[in-house]
């Protein structure tokens, strides 16, 4: 048995890898580009949403050790339920067929005319294949790609940080710390945080046995710390390489596109090409492991049904069929309004199990939560109906119009029934 930093190390390696989807590294490039002088502003705003709250997510699983349904347990059973039921439909829906859609912009129509149907029937085949039988084969690939590409890439970042550009485009953003917030959603780091901190307690407990309760919070919490600062390092020096390089490319350049002209602007078109193979490898080891998570999942639900792991499995691969043919902008474009609805309901359940119990009463949980929930709605309508027929609502509420006008309400929420807590405490005991 290795010793505990060793472990802590391998775990903080495998959290890295489990979160370094390829498809997120097209998100900080775009992002760099349209911010231009301001991109470290935007550094902080996607940091916050794509690697602090996905660290709480761990910090959250270290203290519960339990997993992704104990988050919303102290709401209720059922809402947690139910809460896992979206996430589980949500990646299956939109970052699952990512995958197939950056692959095939990536790594096929550079070289190859195939439709994206074809690709996206011939992709998800293969998925369906290795996930029915259970091989292992992508799991050592997966071992090898991560830190070839993360090679490369910091290769890209040093490479382009230190040549000469011309001078940077003036930024595209109004709020940049708000813009980068929002952005951050489209890793799905959060949903990530809290899917896979399941899966580092389970190897924990297999590979430590004997370990306290104590020492596995705190092994949990270093992994967590050393995932994020290895994504942490990736997102920023892309956000700045898009940044430096804004004036080197056209305005409307797709973010697939500009991550792919980086490369050549660097490494030259053999990098360019190289990159993009291994990033639509590293893709599809990605949707294999989202199907098979979701297909135990309810193979799980459905007391260990094989019948079940198989028809999940199924609805998955068409799923990802359907939506993986369109563009990467489309899929992204399509899954704002989703995202403006769980989003804000993953951050506070994070934030809430992370913090002390004291803190995060049962009353505490269902308050902030269905608060959370009501004021994110006019974000969520925002993307399917008219602006004008909300307008009374998004003049009323702080901060609607930048999509975050649940952030006061539960901030308030939280505050509030906290000192009626305490004061009922205080005159209970007087």
């Amino acid at each position: 048995m290795m010793n505990k930093t060793k472990q802590t190390f391998v775990f903080g390696f495998a959290l890295f890898a489990g979160f370094f989807g390829a498809g997120n590294l097209i998100l900080p490039p775009l992002l760099g580009f349209n911010s231009g002088p301001d991109w470290w502003i935007v550094t902080l705003g996607f940091i916050i949403s794509a690697t602090i709250i996905p660290l709480l997510a761990l910090f959250g699983h270290a203290k519960l050790q339990g997993t992704m349904i104990e988050f919303g347990n102290k709401v209720s059973p059922i809402f947690s339920l139910i809460f896992c039921l979206c996430i589980y439909i949500i990646i299956i829906a939109l970052p699952c067929p990512r995958t197939a859609a950056v692959t095939y912009e990536m790594a096929i129509a550079p070289f190859f005319d195939i439709s994206p149907l074809l690709t996206s029937i011939i992709y998800f085949s293969l998925a369906f294949i290795f996930v029915v039988n259970r091989n292992n084969a992508l799991e050592i690939l997966g071992k090898y790609l991560t830190p070839i590409i993360v090679l490369i890439l910091l290769t890209i970042i040093i490479v382009g940080i230190f040549c000469d550009v011309a001078p940077m485009r003036d930024s595209n953003f109004e709020i940049p710390l708000v813009s980068g917030l929002l952005e951050g959603y489209q890793t799905y780091d959060a949903i990530a945080g809290l899917v896979t901190g399941g899966i580092v307690i389970i190897s924990i407990n297999s590979s430590q046995s004997n370990m306290s309760f104590k020492d596995k919070k705190i092994m949990i919490a270093k992994s967590g710390f050393i995932a994020m600062f290895g994504l942490l390092i990736i997102y920023t020096g892309l956000i700045a390489l898009g940044a430096f390089y804004n004036s080197e490319f056209s305005s409307d350049i797709s973010r697939t596109a500009l991550l792919s002209g980086l490369a050549s602007k660097t490494l030259g078109n053999f990098g360019a090409a190289f990159l993009g193979v291994l990033v639509g490898l590293a893709c599809f080891t990605t949707a294999v492991a989202i199907i098979m998570s979701t297909a135990d999942f309810f193979k799980a639900l459905f007391k260990e049904s094989q019948k079940a792991y198989l028809i999940t499995t199924i609805i998955c691969c068409v799923t990802g069929i359907l939506v993986g043919q369109f563009e990467v902008s489309y899929i992204i474009t399509i899954a704002l309004p989703s995202l403006m609805l769980i989003y804000p309901l993953c951050i506070v359940l994070i934030l809430l199990n992370a913090i002390p119990d004291k803190y995060a009463s049962k009353l505490i949980f269902k308050c902030v939560v269905f608060v959370t929930l009501i004021f994110s709605l006019p974000d969520f309508l925002g993307f399917l109906v008219s602006k004008e027929i909300l307008s009374p609502i998004i003049n009323m509420i702080p901060f609607t119009k930048q999509n975050l006008g649940w952030v006061l309400p539960a901030l308030i929420v939280f505050v509030v029934v906290n000192v009626y807590q305490k004061l009922r405490e205080s005159s209970i005991e007087s």
